[in-house]
């Protein structure tokens, strides 16, 4: 210690010692440096593990969200289409939901979510922004059965809006096909051409949208002509609709005597 506090040549000795043990130290030093890093590395590969199961699941969740933000979108299209067909309606219309299908083909069925609760009628007309998809046919406290008009025991009283030609659109059993009934040869009927209700039945306000005329087959050898018409609702498609509601039909005093006496004696009402 003397001599290393008063020589210099021995500080100077001990420079180059230490120079000669400076790899030592670093061989040495070797198996904590790779410790080290590899603590490192896993918990670098936790922490990325965990990273990447967070994002893969906000990914999900931000998937998830622009699947509904793109069924919202469609739905609010719907309705808006929806709101501007009810501007068309001169009657008072309520907004209902369809909650079910027939699942029998041959008869071309809906249920909607009001009833009998809701001052459901039977008879009342089904509307989509499109046009006319049927009338309703039975009725339970909160739900009601629509019977749509390409339903093969369906028939509707329509017109040629160009001309005011009026016929019978009957259903075929087809949601995208109806067929108008004895149709003379020398009917004025163009394929494009509008078909609304004629009103005629007292069931459907005339004027509503019903079909567009797809086809029309003349024959030289048939009495009638074949006209066939595509529906203008989306009835395979629609889920919100409009409920038509009907003004009630009051009877004349005077009808109503009319009525009272043209009755046989001894049957009542």
């Amino acid at each position: 210690m003397a001599a290393d506090l008063y020589s210099a040549k021995v500080r100077e000795g001990r420079a180059y010692l230490s120079l000669l043990l400076t790899p030592l130290q670093w061989i040495v030093d070797i198996p904590s440096r790779v410790a080290g890093e590899v603590s490192d590395v896993v918990v670098d590969r936790s922490l990325l593990v965990k990273e990447n199961a967070k994002l893969k699941s906000e990914a999900l969740q931000l998937e998830r969200k622009v699947q509904q933000n793109a069924a919202l979108r469609q739905e609010n299209n719907r309705l808006r289409a929806l709101l501007r067909g009810s501007k068309r309606v001169d009657e008072e219309v309520e907004l209902v939901e369809l909650i079910g299908v027939n699942p029998d083909p041959f008869q071309h069925q809906v249920i909607i979510n009001q009833g009998s609760e809701n001052a459901v009628t039977v008879g009342q007309p089904i509307l989509d922004a499109g046009g006319v998809m049927g009338q309703v046919t039975e009725i339970s406290h909160y739900t009601s059965r629509v019977m749509l008009i390409t339903d093969a025991r369906h028939a509707l009283p329509v017109e040629i809006n160009r001309n005011g030609f009026r016929s019978i659109a009957l259903g075929k059993g087809q949601l995208d096909e109806l067929e108008l009934n004895h149709v003379p040869d020398t009917a004025d009927i163009e394929k494009g051409d509008l078909v609304i209700t004629s009103g005629l039945a007292q069931r459907f306000p005339r004027g509503y949208p019903v079909a567009i005329v797809s086809e029309v087959i003349r024959d030289p050898g048939q009495q009638f002509t074949k006209v066939t018409i595509k529906p203008t609702a989306l009835l395979d498609k629609s889920r919100h609709l409009l409920l038509v509601k009907m003004p009630e039909l009051k009877v004349e005093p005077d009808e109503a005597q009319l009525q009272s006496q043209s009755q046989p004696q001894g049957v009542s009402e």
